[in-house]
């Protein structure tokens, strides 16, 4: 299990591999609305990532090279699923999906010819098509990859938008870790380099999230080594134009970063190391657990659920984080 989406304290959605999908509505028990019984053709299909809009609508999305990456969606609690799109470039590979609101939103790709791909909507996922790229005086979009550089479809979080028009993502495994960001919907894009270690396959960052325009936090690491030394994660408070480290806790590779709806600096890390807790944007962290897991998110400072490895489900019931010592 990888993908998780909550909407609210009852209501959450979570995906993985064999074309699964499940959904709770109740905030206890979960059902099985696998994608895979709606579209037989799913059945081989590894959801990495789902965006719930409600509790009856949903779109998943599949990772994979080329036609293994697809989008499909429900308007009634996964009874039936429709095929939206399939990924039509046969060395793509998709990696996240993100919406502003339930019309439009976004989704990263793996580069194709050099240069990472981001996918628009403004129907609610009925159609897509290319970011409208302006180049600078250079002749660049800001798209452009390193050698060997791509992002990780590990827990649907390396991208994510923001108010009307941000976009930002991260990626690895080049000889940089960088971070990614656009004002204005994927028309122009700016990047940054971390400190956070890549330069081969399994290293790098792997999840971005923002408090406010300027508040921000990246994890990674190297997701063949969970307890490996090494800087995890990283910090910014100018809007991600420059990055600084923030070694979070339980140390090792950390797969997901969320912050807390409502608070500000609060912050949880997750990742095969385990679940760690920041108050103050990264400067200090608290461990929660050693549980490995792949994604959490929290539908307040009291509950949340986390999903990981061989179908691990968690919930987390209190306390407050606010008070949690």
């Amino acid at each position: 299990m990888r993908g998780l989406s909550v909407i609210n304290q009852k209501v959450a959605w979570a995906s993985g591999m064999k074309g699964t999908v499940i959904r709770t509505i109740d905030g206890e028990h979960w059902q099985d609305v696998s994608v895979a019984a709606s579209d037989p053709q799913a059945a081989t299909l590894d959801f990495r990532d789902i965006q719930g809009f409600d509790a009856m609508s949903a779109i998943a999305m599949s990772a994979g090279p080329g036609k293994a990456s697809t989008l499909y969606k429900t308007t009634d609690g996964g009874v039936h699923w429709e095929r939206l799109s399939v990924n039509s470039d046969e060395t793509g590979f998709w990696d996240a999906i993100d919406f502003w609101d339930a019309r439009h939103g976004a989704v990263l790709g793996d580069p194709v010819d050099g240069q990472f791909k981001i996918m628009l909507t403004e129907d609610g996922g009925k159609s897509w098509a290319a970011a409208k790229l302006k180049p600078s005086s250079d002749g660049k979009s800001g798209l452009e990859a390193q050698a060997n550089e791509g992002a990780f479809a590990a827990s649907g979080t390396c991208l994510i938008v923001q108010g009307k028009k941000v976009i930002r993502f991260v990626s690895g495994s080049a000889e940089h870790s960088r971070a990614f960001y656009s004002n204005d919907r994927g028309q122009t894009w700016a990047s940054s380099v971390t400190p956070v270690t890549a330069g081969a396959p399994p290293k790098g960052l792997f999840s971005i999230a923002f408090a406010d325009a300027k508040h921000g936090l990246a994890v990674g690491g190297d997701y063949q080594q969970a307890k490996g030394e090494g800087l995890n994660a990283v910090r910014t408070d100018d809007g991600g134009k420059t990055w600084t480290s923030a070694a979070a806790l339980p140390k090792g590779f950390l797969s997901v970063v969320v912050n807390i709806p409502g608070q500000g600096k609060m912050y949880v890390a997750g990742g095969l190391a385990g679940l760690g807790l920041t108050r103050d944007q990264g400067k200090t962290w608290q461990v929660m657990s050693e549980i490995p897991v792949n994604s959490v998110a929290f539908a307040d400072t009291k509950i949340a659920w986390a999903v990981g490895p061989k179908g691990l489900l968690l919930r987390y019931l209190g306390p407050d984080l606010r008070k949690l010592k």
